[in-house]
């Protein structure tokens, strides 16, 4: 008798293949995210990764690889705060009739405004989870985006496509409205998140339409609305009398770059925490959180895009471990160069 075939369970990388196309957008991609990473791979011994066979230390390799792609999402005061807050409006919202409260996350690109808007969502599946086991007709959370230049049809398209209905050219608003409006309410969707809430403008025609339909998404479906986007507070979202409306009726959030202090070095030491190096001596990130701070200008988008790449340049090249040459060595996004080029200069003088 021939012995079984046993297979070994897939690599992380093998199951982020699988994820490519599930985005946050789509009902599987946001249960996916609200499930939580995979465990990440464990770091062997010397021994051990000596008995690798070449493509056994790839495979190996790639799955650390894939485990700094992730984007880290770190706990900090001001996920914490927006958590908060949007659970007392959810709870606020509960009985209310009309005139729900919403909750604006406003910021710069790169304070992470996303993640306290997806760690708000996550937090309100769990909860709804917990309440309702061994249910499986809920959807706690619908997510958005908000495209560039978008209609009041493209953004009614959204919701459908979260839901997974079909939207054919010849639907009409009302068709898509009215399909969605009835799937909300039949699985007590509790929490709208909207982002890129800044591509609406409220002085153009289009921008109008598409305030008005979430609006009147807003009175149909008994939902908390979340909306997060761009320097919002002087943004042309708030212009004119629907502008107001939603003055008057959303609490706003503004995110700030992190000030050089406990929590910044906490950030940083929670982050070198996940590091999955052979050879990273701990805690000389820590030694690092000034330079990282002048560095990124207090930006934790900019921080986990530098503490991340420079951890996939030393799997990458052999260190094995993150550097101050290697930090320096690794372009970041173009505010934090621009921002950083001038203390990196007086440094070296």
């Amino acid at each position: 008798m021939e012995a079984p075939v046993t297979t070994s369970p897939p690599s992380a990388l093998q199951q982020a293949d699988s994820e490519v196309n599930r985005q946050l957008t789509t009902l599987a991609g946001w249960r996916r995210f609200v499930d939580g990473p995979p465990e990440p791979p464990a770091v062997l011994s010397p021994g051990r990764l000596r008995r690798l066979s070449a493509s056994e230390r790839a495979l190996y390799d790639d799955d650390r690889l894939d485990h700094h792609a992730r984007m880290l999402v770190v706990s900090t005061s001001f996920v914490e705060k927006t958590v908060v807050c949007g659970r007392r409006l959810a709870l606020l919202n509960r009985h209310a009739i009309s005139a729900r409260r919403g909750l604006i996350v406003s910021g710069l690109p790169g304070t992470g405004k996303t993640s306290a808007l997806t760690q708000l969502g996550r937090a309100h599946e769990l909860l709804d989870q917990a309440r309702h086991p061994h249910t499986t007709d809920r959807i706690p959370v619908l997510y958005i985006t908000v495209p560039p230049a978008a209609t009041a049809r493209m953004v009614a398209a959204e919701f459908a496509r979260f839901l997974g209905l079909p939207v054919r050219a010849r639907s009409n608003m009302t068709d898509i409205i009215e399909a969605v409006v009835g799937v909300c309410i039949d699985t007590r969707v509790g929490l709208v998140l909207v982002d890129e809430i800044h591509n609406i403008s409220q002085v153009t025609r289009s921008g109008a339409e598409v305030s008005d339909t979430l609006k009147y998404f807003s009175e149909r479906i008994p939902a908390t609305f979340v909306y997060a986007g761009i320097d919002i507070e002087n943004s042309e979202l708030l212009a004119g009398v629907r502008g107001a409306q939603i003055a008057g009726r959303f609490t706003l959030i503004p995110t700030r770059p992190f000030p050089y202090g406990d929590e910044w070095k906490g950030l940083v030491a929670t982050m070198e925490q996940t590091l999955l190096l052979h050879d990273h001596p701990p805690g000389s990130l820590i030694k690092l959180d000034r330079y990282l701070h002048n560095r990124t200008d207090g930006m934790i988008g900019s921080l986990s895009l530098a503490i991340r790449g420079a951890a996939i340049d030393a799997i990458l090249t052999g260190t094995e471990r993150v550097t101050k040459d290697g930090l320096d060595a690794l372009p970041l996004d173009h505010t934090a160069e621009t921002i950083a080029r001038p203390s990196r200069k007086a440094t070296r003088r």
